[in-house]
């Protein structure tokens, strides 16, 4: 699809982080958030980001830049605003189906995170059983941020007042594809997200959701809101594929999955050249 040059279309531009607007550290380079500022102030850019990330990581990693619109979050099940710091269309999972899930879980002798909602700006993050070397690893990295408190060995951990948003687990990936299949086969109530880490294809990510939720559908939802015409994504990795599909125009970074550069209209430079940052400055700056 071609690039409008049209002034006069509204468009929502919408990144993903990991591998795609973040740099290979895992952070915002100075470069992108100049230019994300000049990109949202001076031009008056409706950007924004999509991530399975929880706020508790993306408020910091977006703290220098301007946005004024909510980041979709924790895989489209959230959105915060980060102007009033605070979640906004939240798709919670249903007590049944967080029962349902534990179980397929307890049958491969496996303990997920439980990510529930407190209050209107905290994420409890509960657990049960013994944490593997590499979930401890990811507790203790995330454990003192302001925004999510991990409840470790915690017994109750199926049942809470507070929504659940989301269960995730860390693991080997032919561990979590093992899991996946049997909850795509027994839990039709749930939406599941399996992902290789970008760094290690060995290791994995399973993300489980309340059935139709996803980022696309969030970016549909939040394209509305806004009165936006037109929608341009980026992204690297396998999940990106399906909001990619679902935009009017999408732009794979070069250091993107090949089947995820098969499925975007372009590809640009890689994510550690600030390519997402300047691609959406070059194209208002067409439309200016």
């Amino acid at each position: 699809m071609e690039i409008h040059s049209d002034r006069h279309i509204k468009t929502l531009y919408v990144s993903d982080l990991d591998g795609t607007l973040l740099g290979d550290d895992s952070l915002l380079s100075r470069g992108t958030i100049d230019t994300l500022n000049r990109v949202i102030g001076e031009l008056g850019g409706l950007f924004t980001v999509a991530t399975a990330r929880t706020p508790a990581t993306v408020v910091p990693l977006m703290q220098e830049v301007h946005a004024t619109l909510p980041f979709i979050v924790i895989g489209g099940s959230a959105m915060w605003n980060p102007v009033k710091a605070c979640y906004e269309h939240t798709h919670g999972i249903d007590d049944a189906t967080v029962n349902a899930v534990a179980d397929v879980f307890d049958r491969h002798l496996a303990h997920p995170f439980i990510y529930r909602r407190h209050g209107n700006g905290m994420l409890h993050a509960h657990h049960y059983g013994p944490l593997s070397d590499q979930e401890a690893r990811f507790v203790e990295a995330r454990q003192h941020l302001p925004l999510k408190r991990f409840l470790l060995d915690d017994k109750g951990y199926r049942h809470s007042e507070d929504e659940a948003l989301l269960i995730f687990s860390l693991n080997k990936y032919a561990v979590l594809k093992a899991i996946a299949e049997d909850l795509r086969s027994t839990v039709p109530t749930c939406q599941v997200m399996l992902y290789h880490d970008i760094f290690d294809e060995s290791e994995g990510y399973l993300e489980i959701f309340t059935a139709g939720t996803s980022k696309a559908a969030a970016i549909r939802d939040l394209a509305r809101e806004v009165g936006a015409d037109r929608v341009v994504v980026f992204g690297d990795n396998r999940n990106d594929i399906a909001m990619m599909q679902a935009a009017d125009h999408s732009v794979a970074v070069d250091n993107a999955f090949p089947e995820v550069k098969a499925a975007a209209s372009e590809v640009i430079g890689p994510n550690t050249a600030d390519s997402v940052a300047r691609w959406i400055l070059g194209e208002l700056e067409v439309r200016s």
